[in-house]
């Protein structure tokens, strides 16, 4: 293993700034613990006649979204190259800005430029990180660099580092850690802090991490508020039945039995700590409607998801961060996961961390335990390859927090932990891209991993609308009223694994007869003030068309020869299909057929948009994680994204919210078991 001294600068890959080093600097580095400069060791000076002590330096400040890593090379008197990694920002906005940016360092030959319009904050990132490095390279700070090892398109796992006594200057002790401000763990922070336990909780990011708005739960209050009983047993079943049987129903249970506590416990946060209404949907606005179900089967079933007034402005993660802050807790910020400790009987009995802010490590003592809330590994590319090549084939955009990049995964693995064996990707069927465009990653320099998907646009949401669509040869392949993932996972098998949705001007009566439920349902609810703009939107991007006659549709999707023949022919056939009101080809539902006559004519070209990944680690019913043998491992519990033993093969999106229904009902799980709460 890689030993990593006190002589490094101690920058950790774990850390969202090392997190983000790039495919190139990687290779640049001899190995995972070489010094990235040798002139960037030692005091150094500046020799005479000269501006800057040769070599490459690199540093970090604070973005939109966590932290934004310059790194810059420089001659004797000259910045010679400039590598950013903004990957951490949202890719249409701070992501796209990275080339500009770049280009006006070099330009300048300094930090002394403008700020690009609409990416006002990852540019200031950007212009203190660059300063930092012109400061390290003229001598003003004293900077060595370690790279510790961030995975590789060969390994994502890598091998965990061992860390030298020496290096560690600082020693924090509490009874529980979680490491994470995100969604399970500020429910797990919220919960202990109500329960008076002694805790801390950390996050790499400089900020509290994105909010998932909608939680599925089980006979919660808002189901005893309208007499809705669900069927546990059905339900569990559904489940497993989704997930092939590669779940644990013991583990489904504890969130079947225990998540109506954990949504009472977030509307009291809500309700009565800040005065933000929950809301709730249920009966046919929840519901699959049955008019989809195979025949004689229980396909999906009735559910209450939960939000809250989001039309306040609050975030329900800001909002438990601001709970705890006044109940005399707080967060450490900037301060990142490096690795899991254990002593000699097995136990986790702590971790180190390490500072972003100046590289020390810290080793926190966790008397009761430690629960991991870390993410999955949506935003890395090499696991994302490795453990998941289908959802990668046929990803053409994203909306997952960029920080998430499974070293939460990695550090439990690195400690014996054991990770599920099938992947299961969060993908959403509105991946907008322009004609041409295949599904997969494309090479993007500022990007971690130097990948990212093509699309301009976080998530198309009239794309999953049950409309006609068809291969890049204008056919028709697959029953288009299904869960979101499944007809990405159909355009697998089609021509560069996207497909083209087609609707005409009537697509809003269509949508209120189609009632899709879930997100999908606000292109039903939003109607055209909703709707219309999402279609500027792409359209601008060159991503979405409108025509007066059908012909003039495909020749801007890009349809040509025999391709426009049969295009032009598979909606003749849909329209007989429509009127007939029967679908002989694929069996879609009469309800969800739409004819394809009035203009003007709509289309677009579609993927996956990769939300976030459900594979993590194997827990039990108590949200402890399990080894290899599937043992519990004493004092390790983990839940959210990178929790696992729940789903498989993908995410069930009809059963609205059951991912962060899972998140909170096992942070609260944790807590009680490691508080003595049970």
């Amino acid at each position: 293993m890689k030993k990593i001294s006190r002589k490094g600068f101690l920058k950790i890959a774990a850390a969202a700034a090392m997190s983000s080093v790039t495919a190139g600097a990687l290779a640049a580095c001899e190995s995972a613990g070489s010094a990235v400069s040798g002139a960037a060791s030692g005091s150094g000076s500046v020799a005479a006649g000269a501006t800057y002590i040769p070599g490459t330096y690199e540093a970090t400040a604070a973005g939109i979204n966590g932290d934004v890593k310059v790194t810059m090379t420089f001659s004797e008197n000259a910045i010679t190259d400039i590598v950013l990694d903004v990957s951490g920002e949202t890719p249409s906005i701070g992501g796209a800005a990275a080339e500009d940016l770049k280009n006006a360092l070099m330009e300048a030959q300094g930090s002394n430029i403008e700020v690009v319009s609409g990416a006002t904050i990852t540019s200031d990132g950007v212009i203190k990180a660059a300063q930092k490095c012109i400061d390290q390279a003229q001598g003003k700070v004293t900077v060595e660099v370690i790279n510790l090892p961030t995975g590789d398109e060969n390994d994502w796992l890598g091998t965990e580092p061992t860390i030298d006594e020496e290096s560690i200057t600082d020693t924090w002790d509490t009874d529980i850690l979680i490491v994470g401000a995100g969604n399970g763990g500020l429910m797990a922070a919220a919960y202990a802090a109500k329960n008076g336990l002694n805790f801390r909780i950390i996050e790499q990011n400089s900020v509290v991490q994105d909010t998932r708005h909608w939680i599925g739960a089980v006979d919660g209050f808002g189901a005893q508020e309208h007499g809705v009983v669900t069927d546990k047993g059905k339900l569990l079943s559904e489940i497993s039945r989704y997930a092939s049987g590669k779940c644990d129903q013991r583990v489904v249970k504890t969130w079947l039995n225990e998540s109506a506590e954990a949504i009472g416990f977030v509307r009291e946060i809500m309700e009565d700590e800040f005065g933000v209404q929950m809301t709730y949907t249920y009966g046919d606005e929840a519901h699959w409607p049955d008019e989809n179900a195979l025949e004689n089967t229980d396909y999906i079933y009735p559910e209450i998801e939960y939000t809250y007034d989001r039309s306040t402005g609050a975030e329900r993660n800001k909002l438990f961060a601001e709970y705890i802050e006044n109940l005399g807790y707080s967060i450490d910020f900037n301060t990142a996961l490096a690795k899991l400790e254990k002593n000699s009987d097995g136990r986790i009995t702590g971790i180190i961390a390490q500072s972003n802010e100046d590289g020390h490590f810290i080793r926190i003592n966790a008397a009761k335990g430690v629960l991991l809330a870390c993410g999955g590994y949506p935003g890395n590319p090499y696991m994302m390859e490795q453990l998941d090549p289908l959802g990668t084939s046929v990803t053409t955009a994203c909306s997952y927090s960029p920080a998430d990049r499974g070293y939460g995964i990695r550090a439990a693995v690195w400690a014996g932990a054991n990770l599920d064996k099938e992947s299961a990707p969060m993908l959403f069927d509105r991946g907008v891209v322009p004609p041409g465009q295949d599904a997969g990653y494309i090479d993007s320099p500022s990007a971690f991993g130097g990948k990212a998907f093509p699309g301009p646009i976080k998530q198309y949401n009239p794309g999953t609308q049950p409309f006609l669509k068809v291969n890049r040869h204008g056919e028709r392949f697959a029953n288009e009223s299904c869960p979101y993932n499944d007809i990405v996972y159909a355009a697998a098998h089609q021509p560069g694994r996207v497909y083209a949705q087609i609707h005409d001007d009537n697509w809003y009566e269509d949508v209120q007869r189609f009632h899709t439920i879930g997100c999908s349902a606000q292109t039903r609810n939003g109607g055209p003030d909703y709707v219309l703009p999402k279609m500027e939107e792409a359209e601008a991007a060159g991503c979405f068309f409108r025509a007066d006659t059908l012909e003039e549709l495909a020749d801007k999707l890009g349809f040509t020869g025999a391709d426009k023949d049969t295009f032009l022919a598979t909606v003749e056939r849909y329209n007989e299909l429509y009127d007939q009101q029967k679908d002989d080809d694929f069996g879609k539902p009469a309800y969800r057929l739409s004819a394809i006559r009035k203009a003007p004519f709509y289309g677009c070209w579609l993927g996956a948009s990769l939300l976030t990944t459900e594979q993590g680690i194997a827990i039990n019913e108590k949200g402890q994680a399990l080894d290899t043998n599937n043992e519990p491992m004493e004092g390790l519990y983990i839940t959210g994204d990178m929790s696992g033993s729940f789903f498989a093969n993908n995410y069930p999106c009809l059963m609205a919210g059951v991912a962060m229904g899972r998140t909170v009902t096992f942070a609260m799980k944790a807590i009680k078991e490691m508080g003595g709460l049970e």
